[in-house]
C-alpha cells in the first residue's frame, strides 16, 4: 500500500556532492519521522540522518556538517543534500520512514530499496 522510493545515487570524486530523494506514495495518511541509513560493504546498517514532523534533526557524527536532510511534505518527499563527500561515504543509502495509512490506527515503518553511492577517484 506504501512504497518509498529512492533516487540520486551514483559514482562521485572525493570532495564531491550527490542530493539522494525519496517519494513516499501510495495511501497515506500521514507521515511522521523520515529518515536516511545506509550500508556500507561488510557493515551493519547505520543512521545517517533523520527528520521529525516538525523538522528536528538528527545527524550521525560522520556526516554532521556535510550532509543535510529536508522535507517536502507536500510531495511526501525527503531529500538528502550530501557535500565534501568521502570515500568512506560509500554505501548503500536507504530511505525509511514511519507512516500512517488511510483506514488504520497506527503508523508502520517501510524501507525503500536502497540505492548506492560510491565516493571513488
Amino acid at each position: 500500500q506504501v512504497q518509498l522510493v529512492e533516487s540520486g545515487g551514483g559514482l562521485v570524486q572525493p570532495g564531491g556532492s550527490l542530493r539522494l530523494s525519496c517519494a513516499a506514495s501510495g495511501s497515506i495518511d500521514s507521515i511522521n519521522y523520515m529518515g536516511w541509513y545506509r550500508q556500507p560493504p561488510g557493515n551493519q546498517r547505520e543512521l545517517v540522518a533523520s527528520i521529525t514532523t516538525a523538522g528536528s534533526t538528527n545527524y550521525a557524527g560522520s556526516v554532521k556538517g556535510r550532509f543535510t536532510i529536508s522535507r517536502d511534505d507536500a510531495k511526501n518527499t525527503v531529500y538528502l543534500q550530501m557535500n565534501s563527500l568521502k570515500p568512506e561515504d560509500t554505501a548503500v543509502y536507504y530511505c525509511n520512514a514511519v507512516i500512517r495509512v488511510i483506514g488504520r490506527s497506527y503508523p508502520n515503518t517501510y524501507w525503500g530499496q536502497g540505492t548506492q553511492v560510491t565516493v571513488s577517484s
